[in-house]
């Protein structure tokens, strides 16, 4: 029989008597049989010497400094995938109100969590992120004149930058002519929605506009971020409750609507350089945005060759990004942030590993709950009204 291997303590294995374990805390008993071991046992941290402290870990990514301290991955991981839902279309007559803020706490954003108005929002959002899935952003589909006026008037947002030029300032960020911008939105909100309000809805325009004009970013901190693109898409669900939004629509709402949405919010960020609002610096998805990302990826779910790893080819970026949301994204990132992608992006960097697209949508849906709508820095910010009820259980029709 082979001998067993020596092991430096200081005992025998005569099984007639067993081991006599040291009563000592500083003894630290052997990994093969049990036994104390002759060793002496490492230092705790009050042995050590206060010139020759510990040496200090280093992650290989240091953490972003505001990134939230509690953030579990593993419970978004393990999270259910939301589900779309159907947006409950209010009666005629409706008495409309002026939203207004509600959440202030952890338990605030359980109980929105937990409402209907919470399952039936990220419900539309998912049916949006359904229904642009595998279509390019120039497939053809259905364009309500409705819908034509929006983009129309997302349109003439545009233009008024071209007539609001930036002023010379010594900040980088934060131009001070943006709040020329912001401002004239807010003056002509109501112009603006009576451009596709039918005359039974205008009355409506007491709950929209507050949603609308806080959809484009701060006006007094000069800044934007998920917060302001959740209202936008708070006043497209607004415009769904209220009927003048049908499902049918909702393709264009993502190819036409939210597309040119994206365009003006990039020329409001570069023009006047939008601080990016509540950023987790590098590990945050993005600066601004999020959505487009969930609605990008459902675009690309079963595709014959472009796989999440594809937004490392550059010639592919070049080449598609105007019909893909995500690779569109992408390489707006990689125009305006420099260095490797993986040091200043290495959350989407990360993502490029997942094996196909439909699981990073399902991803990215489960963390826009967890991220976005269950933060309370970011949902303090939204409003309640008689659409997006607080507490609310919406009343069916």
């Amino acid at each position: 029989m082979e001998e067993p291997q020596e092991h430096n303590h200081n005992h025998n294995h005569n099984h007639h008597e067993p081991p006599k374990f040291s009563t000592s805390p500083l003894s630290p008993a052997c990994v093969n049989c049990g036994g104390p071991c002759s060793f002496p046992p490492p230092p705790t941290p009050s042995q050590w010497s206060e010139t020759s402290p510990p040496p200090a870990y280093r992650p290989i990514r240091s953490p972003a400094i505001n990134l939230p301290p509690h953030t579990n991955s593993q419970a978004i991981i393990l999270a259910p995938v939301p589900q779309s839902q159907k947006v409950p279309v209010i009666s005629l007559p409706h008495s409309f109100q002026s939203p207004s803020k509600k959440i202030q706490s952890p338990d605030d954003i359980r109980k929105f969590i937990n409402s209907d108005s919470s399952k039936h929002f990220l419900g539309f959002v998912v049916a949006l992120s359904e229904s642009i899935r595998t279509h390019k952003i120039s497939d053809s589909c259905h364009e309500s004149i409705t819908l034509k006026k929006i983009v129309s008037v997302i349109e003439g947002l545009i233009h008024w930058i071209e007539e609001i030029p930036p002023v010379q300032q010594s900040s980088r960020y934060g131009n001070i002519s943006y709040r020329t911008w912001h401002n004239r939105l807010v003056e002509n909100s109501e112009t603006l929605m009576l451009q596709f309000l039918p005359d039974n809805l205008k009355s409506s325009m007491v709950e929209i506009i507050p949603y609308f004009t806080d959809s484009f970013g701060n006006s007094s901190r000069i800044d934007y971020g998920t917060g302001h693109e959740t209202n936008f898409a708070a006043w497209l669900y607004c415009l769904a409750r209220i009927g003048i939004i049908e499902e049918v629509d909702y393709q264009a709402i993502v190819s036409r609507v939210f597309v040119k949405y994206i365009e003006l919010m990039r020329k409001l960020q570069s023009v006047y350089n939008l601080e990016p609002a509540g950023s987790h610096g590098v590990w945050g998805l993005d600066d601004y945005h999020f959505l487009p990302f969930i609605f990008g990826s459902s675009q690309l779910i079963d595709h014959k060759y472009m796989k999440p790893k594809s937004i490392h080819n550059e010639d592919i970026l070049e080449n598609f990004s105007n019909e893909y949301m995500y690779l569109s994204c992408i390489l707006f990132i990689k125009k305006v942030k420099k260095g490797l992608f993986a040091e200043h992006s290495p959350l989407l960097d990360d993502i490029s590993g997942v094996p196909n697209w439909k699981k990073v949508n399902s991803g990215l849906l489960k963390m826009y709950r967890a991220e976005v709508l269950e933060k309370v820095p970011i949902m303090q910010h939204f409003l309640f009204g008689s659409l997006i009820q607080w507490y609310g259980f919406l009343s069916r029709p």
